[in-house]
């Protein structure tokens, strides 16, 4: 039996999109109405939100797409691909087209 090194064990893995995609961690689904009408387990509102983990190169250099990395975003998860990383299960690969809006504060 043997060992991995450990320091080759501790490297942190990421994930990097390619093409024209972006990496989303999306937004924990609400388990309460806007009223307070706290929701069963099993019903939950979808929530559509996010926010960009990394961008791909090609997004990055393209000027046509506003997004850069931290930014919450609304996206159709039609074409989202789950990525198995963490416990939660939250991290998609979307194509670019699929983000529909980028939240902006007013200045």
């Amino acid at each position: 039996m043997s060992k991995e090194p450990r320091s080759a064990a501790s490297k942190l893995e990421i994930v990097e999109p390619i093409g024209d995609r972006v990496l989303i961690r999306k937004d924990e689904d609400r388990k309460q109405t806007k009223t307070g009408i706290h929701l069963p387990d099993k019903i939950e509102i979808p929530t559509l939100t996010g926010r960009i983990v990394a961008v791909s190169a090609k997004v990055d250099a393209d000027k046509d797409y506003p997004i850069k990395k931290y930014d919450r975003v609304l996206f159709n998860p039609k074409h989202a691909i789950p990525v198995e990383f963490e416990g939660d299960n939250r991290l998609f690969v979307i194509p670019v087209e699929d983000v529909v809006a980028v939240f902006k504060r007013e200045e």
